[in-house]
């Protein structure tokens, strides 16, 4: 028995329903943009945003300033906080009215070293502006001590750690202050250059992306 050709529907005006014979092509892809600085591929369709992707790595984790060159400054800071707070305690407690402004400013300066260390050691920018002010209030107070013990030294009947700039302990209280402000200042400006390098410049932007996005 013969099979009858299909009729085609008048309603449908398709290509495919004009002529049943000729063959289909597959539709183009489209492709979308979500703004201009979006890269577009032609094949997929797919975004990808360059500042997505840089927001996936992360941001750059802040180096410890107790690391490298820091790990000396970390180290003669700690040997500091433990001597000077350890001297202060026991003249405190066993010998305060002989000499207490000399035995309170020696506790200061077993506080300030201990702060000191613990921000060396935490790292990071926060700890690195307690560094800078712990720093600073130290140089400041080993000049004020150091001129006082020289001006009116009948003020200090004992020796404290900023007596005549630090002279009973070979200078290091003046000289680590100084020291630490000049690698805290360095440190930040090599992690703002690392933090530069890490975002990178922004990518070149795909024509076809800006010209779907003005569709």
């Amino acid at each position: 028995m013969a099979e009858h050709p299909a009729v085609p529907d008048p309603r449908d005006h398709s290509p495919a329903a004009a002529d049943p014979a000729a063959p289909t092509t597959p539709a183009p892809p489209t492709t979308t943009a979500k703004g201009t600085d979006h890269q577009v591929s032609a094949t997929t369709g797919s975004t990808q945003d360059p500042a997505a992707a840089g927001e996936a790595a992360g941001p750059a984790a802040p180096a410890r300033l107790g690391t490298g060159p820091g790990r000396l400054l970390l180290w003669l800071y700690g040997v500091f906080t433990v001597a000077a707070l350890s001297r202060s305690v026991f003249q405190l407690s066993t010998k305060f009215h002989e000499a207490p402004l000399a035995y309170v400013l020696s506790g200061v300066a077993g506080v300030v070293y201990a702060v000191i260390t613990f921000s060396l050691w935490r790292g990071g920018e926060a700890a690195r502006r307690v560094v800078l002010a712990a720093c600073s209030a130290e140089l400041l107070g080993v000049v004020t001590v150091g001129i006082l013990t020289i001006v009116d030294s009948s003020a200090f009947p004992d020796q404290t750690v900023w007596s005549d700039f630090g002279a009973g302990y070979v200078f290091l209280p003046v000289i680590l202050p100084v020291t630490g402000l000049l690698y805290v200042r360095r440190s930040a400006r090599a992690g703002a250059r690392a933090q530069e390098g890490h975002d990178g410049p922004a990518g070149p932007q795909d024509p076809s992306a800006e010209t779907s996005a003005g569709r």
